[in-house]
């Protein structure tokens, strides 16, 4: 007869990699390797796992599986001290014929932690639903002016004059939406594949300046590049590299607009790791950002100021872009910001050795 701690059972389970309990008929624990003892602590060898467990729906699987034979299958949760979900395999193990045979049999309960796919899946229907609300605004927006326009405003010159640029600037924004939609699915469809292609970044910087010059003199903001006349190398997708500069220059142009500057500095820099890395800092000088946003900028959708975001045509993702595309060169993104005093944004970009 099996009897805790029996060296075959520990043997066959202390290199499974998942929480697994062998447990005999009655519903002690025989053995259990070491991810069970840190899931359970509380288990011991030759005590009733039910003691230590305290799960209703296992115990009852324990019990089906003695009386049927089969194995049983069951979700779990648990929600202290953090939402945890897992699922647990009973198998009755031994089921040959035979007297000898039969009084070794034993249970074994395979446990397998399923929070990451559960996360993983409450951020899938978050980022639906996100989406949704946010296309579902501009279009509403569009569906009521057009039916202004179809009825009471048909022949109304004056309305039609107001109404048809903000219908503009609605579609507009569902199109950015859209293509920042589009953007981010194939970074993240590409995010294992690091970019190698050698490119300068300081002529990268100063075409986006170039091409952001209308809106900053709309905006009556100066841009001043600082950056070094040799070529700053790094390997990367140069559509991608482009996006961020874009997002964190055009960034700076509508949020910190009231500080009537932008100054970019492009400069190789040390890593933490001690890495060379090309350090491309956007700073402004508006209100700010307060310190308990800072963590949370990346995200997506969110905004420090919803109507001031739509207001000035955001998605909600330009942050969440950059982050993903600097994660996909290896690199990182940085914020530092003082209430009132403006706020630096900082790409912080791989270089390859000077000797490459």
């Amino acid at each position: 007869m099996l009897s805790p701690g029996d060296p075959t059972i520990e043997t066959v389970i202390t290199g499974v990699p998942d929480p697994v309990v062998a447990l005999d008929k009655e519903g002690r624990v025989l053995a259990l390797n070491a991810p069970a003892a840190g899931m359970a602590p509380a288990l011991r060898r030759g005590d009733p796992a039910s003691i230590a467990l305290r799960i209703p729906e296992l115990v009852q699987a324990i019990r089906s599986a003695n009386a049927t034979g089969l194995p049983q299958r069951i979700e779990f949760s648990e929600r202290v001290p953090v939402d945890r979900w897992f699922e647990a395999v009973v198998a009755p193990v031994g089921g040959v014929s035979g007297a000898q045979a039969r009084a070794r049999e034993f249970l074994l309960v395979t446990f397998r932690d399923l929070t990451p796919l559960r996360q993983v899946e409450e951020m899938r229907a978050d980022f639906v639903a996100n989406a949704s609300h946010e296309l579902r605004t501009p279009l509403a927006a569009l569906s009521g002016f057009i039916d202004t326009l179809q009825g009471p405003a048909r022949d109304d010159p004056a309305a039609q004059k107001r109404f048809l640029p903000i219908m503009q600037a609605q579609a507009t924004r569902m199109a950015r939406l859209i293509d920042d939609l589009l953007s981010l699915s194939r970074i993240e469809l590409n995010a294992h594949r690091r970019p190698d292609t050698r490119l300068d970044a300081v002529p990268l910087v100063r075409q986006v300046v170039d091409g952001l010059q209308t809106l900053a003199r709309d905006r009556d903001v100066t841009i001043t590049v600082n950056a070094p006349a040799q070529p700053q190398f790094v390997l990367g997708d140069r559509d991608e590299l482009i996006r961020v500069f874009e997002n964190l220059i055009e960034n700076a142009l509508k949020y910190g607009a009231a500080g009537k500057r932008v100054e970019i500095s492009v400069a190789p820099a040390e890593s933490q790791e001690g890495e060379r890395e090309l350090r491309v800092a956007v700073r402004d000088y508006g209100p700010g950002i307060a310190p308990e946003h800072l963590p949370r900028l990346t995200e997506r959708f969110y905004r420090v100021d919803i109507a001031e975001s739509r207001e000035q045509g955001g998605t909600g993702l330009g942050l969440a872009l950059v982050k993903h595309i600097l994660n996909r060169h290896q690199g990182r993104l940085s914020i530092a910001s003082t209430r009132g005093a403006g706020a630096t944004f900082t790409a912080h970009i791989p270089m390859p050795p000077a000797n490459a």
